[in-house]
């Protein structure tokens, strides 16, 4: 069977969800498109580097991206680092021969994601894929949402809410890290989270047109977190520790008009107590309703119009074995699944590209587009009007 050579850049939390991804890809999708063999893992860190390789079952590792970007023997490169150098490394990398899966957003500059984009679809002429990791529209209960939408079983669309809701940066000991700077991470919630229920909204219903917006910061400044891999809110610093002004927002949220004449909303912070991971996403058509949250991520509520006045309302389905991916629910109904199964199916849809040489459908193009909503939003923040997304 062919197998391709991971080159893995990052090794933080998202480096490990690749790393869980490309291990568990053949054991779930079997007979696999190809297998990924774990090659040479990258972090600026030393002491990170060398101790990741060891975890995770790396070959070797380096502190160097460019060794891994220049090495003949990588056909694959996960760019998993804070989002200003995404550019930088994605395009070098695509300029290689290399296939790129990178970490969303796809940059912290809608410049620089267009350039990407750009070279990503030069790249795609030779053989080349590239992809941006919007894993949540995978999730199986939003793939047959999606059905769903596209059989006209709800009809027109009419309204699409969508919340993306998370309590890590709630507290202000939570440390100040690169997803706390704008040089950085671009944006704050917006850039962090926002950016997937955008990506949810946009393939479920259509681009985004025209949005207006609130964006606000509300804890000032954090302790600064000195070195390592960010702890995403798991540890807490004294109030003797170093503080540093944050300079991207806590929340953002905003109205949507869609190119299809649907309307919606959008939410998201970091800063909501007892919201961990909530993703929620309601369309409502013509004919029907879907309704469904993350933290129930095997369900699908579902109601139609034409249902007896007596039976209508929202109806339960549980994805398995009969809907889309079915095989990372260990074919067995009511086993579920969760994040790992999630990025496994990112994963082969990532191998499956290469091996067949069609685009996945989380292109740098599509990435682009939702880098350029956020960009209207925080236009809109500043002009307190509805801005076009262009």
């Amino acid at each position: 069977m062919k197998k391709l050579n991971v080159g893995l850049i990052g090794a933080g939390f998202m480096g490990k969800a690749h790393v869980v991804a490309y291990s568990n890809l053949p054991k779930f999708f079997w007979p696999a498109p190809a297998v990924p063999v774990l090659k040479t893992i990258c972090d600026i860190e030393e002491s990170i580097a060398s101790d990741a390789k060891e975890r995770f079952g790396f070959e070797q590792y380096t502190t160097d991206w460019k060794e891994i970007v220049n090495d003949p023997d990588i056909d694959i490169v996960s760019v998993c680092t804070p989002n200003d150098s995404h550019a930088e490394i994605s395009i070098a990398a695509l300029r290689a021969g290399k296939h790129v899966l990178c970490e969303k957003p796809i940059s912290n500059s809608s410049v620089d994601a267009k350039e990407m984009a750009e070279v990503a679809e030069i790249a795609k002429e030779n053989g080349i894929i590239a992809m941006c990791a919007y894993q949540y529209r995978r999730v199986p209960a939003l793939v047959q949402a999606k059905k769903f939408i596209d059989e006209g079983s709800i009809g027109e669309i009419l309204n699409v809410r969508s919340n993306y809701l998370q309590s890590w940066s709630a507290d202000p000991a939570s440390p100040l890290s690169w997803r706390f700077q704008k040089k950085h991470a671009g944006a704050g919630a917006l850039g962090d989270i926002a950016t997937h229920v955008i990506d949810i909204s946009q393939y479920l219903a259509g681009d985004i047109s025209e949005v207006v917006s609130s964006v606000k910061t509300y804890i000032k400044e954090r302790p600064v977190q000195e070195g390592g891999v960010d702890s995403l809110g798991t540890i807490k610093l004294d109030q003797y520790a170093k503080k540093e002004k944050v300079d991207v927002d806590d929340e953002a949220s905003f109205l949507v008009n869609f190119a299809s004449g649907a309307v919606g909303s959008i939410e998201a912070t970091r800063n909501a107590w007892g919201r961990n991971n909530f993703i929620t996403v309601e369309v409502h058509g013509t004919k029907g309703s879907i309704l469904f949250n993350y933290e129930r991520l095997n369900e699908l509520e579902v109601c139609f119009s034409d249902d007896p006045d007596d039976r209508r309302g929202f109806k339960t389905i549980y994805t398995g074995p009969a809907h889309f991916y079915g095989e990372v629910t260990w074919n067995i109904p009511g086993m579920n699944i969760g994040y790992g199964e999630l990025k496994t199916i990112e994963a082969y849809e990532f191998i499956k590209a290469i091996v067949s040489g069609e685009q996945s459908s989380t292109s740098f193009g599509e990435a682009y587009k939702v880098d350029k909503v956020c960009d209207a939003v925080m236009r809109s923040s500043k002009s307190r009007s509805w801005e076009k997304v262009e």
